[in-house]
C-alpha cells in the first residue's frame, strides 16, 4: 500500500534514526515491524545494550502500526509504558508491533521486542492521537 511507502520512507529519512540506522516495515494495517542491529557501542556501564534502545525500538514500531491506520496526518505518542524483561549485548532488536485499540480520539498499539535467537527482551504498550501535522511532503511522506 502506498501509505506504508510513504511512511516508511518519512521513518528512514528522519535525521534522529541517522547513527542507528533502523529499518521500519509496515506489514498490513495496523501492523509494523522494526529492526535495529546493536553492538558494544550501545552498552551501558554493566555490558548490555541500554533500554533506550529498546525504548526506541518498541515506540517507533508502535507508533507506525497506529499512523499505518491514519492516512491524514502525523500521530504523536502521548503515553507509553514499557517492560524490560531479559538484556542482550550484540544481534539484532526485532520490534513487532499491532494495534489492539482502534477508536476515533486515540489508538493503542502493543508491541513486542526479541533478539535475533527468540528471546523476549521486552514488552511495550503505547497510546497514539491524531496531531493537526498533515502527512506531506513537507515532512517526509513522499
Amino acid at each position: 500500500m502506498e501509505h506504508f511507502r510513504k511512511l516508511e520512507r518519512m521513518y528512514h529519512a528522519s535525521p534522529c534514526n541517522d547513527a542507528i540506522d533502523p529499518t521500519l516495515d509496515i506489514k498490513d494495517q495496523g501492523q509494523a515491524e522494526l529492526r535495529i542491529a546493536v553492538d558494544e557501542s550501545d552498552h551501558h556501564a554493566a555490558g548490555a545494550v541500554h533500554g533506550s534502545y529498546y525504548f526506541k525500538a518498541l515506540d517507533d514500531a508502535t507508533f507506525f502500526a497506529a499512523n499505518s491506520l491514519v492516512e491524514d496526518v502525523f500521530m504523536l505518542t502521548t503515553d507509553f509504558h514499557l517492560q524490560l524483561t531479559r538484556p542482550v549485548s550484540e544481534g539484532e532488536l526485532i520490534a513487532t508491533a499491532e494495534v489492539v485499540n482502534d477508536h476515533p480520539k486515540q489508538l493503542i498499539a502493543d508491541g513486542v521486542l526479541h533478539d535475533s535467537e527468540g528471546n523476549q527482551l521486552a514488552r511495550g504498550t503505547g497510546t497514539f492521537s491524531k496531531s493537526s501535522v498533515e502527512l506531506t511532503a513537507e515532512v517526509g511522506y513522499e
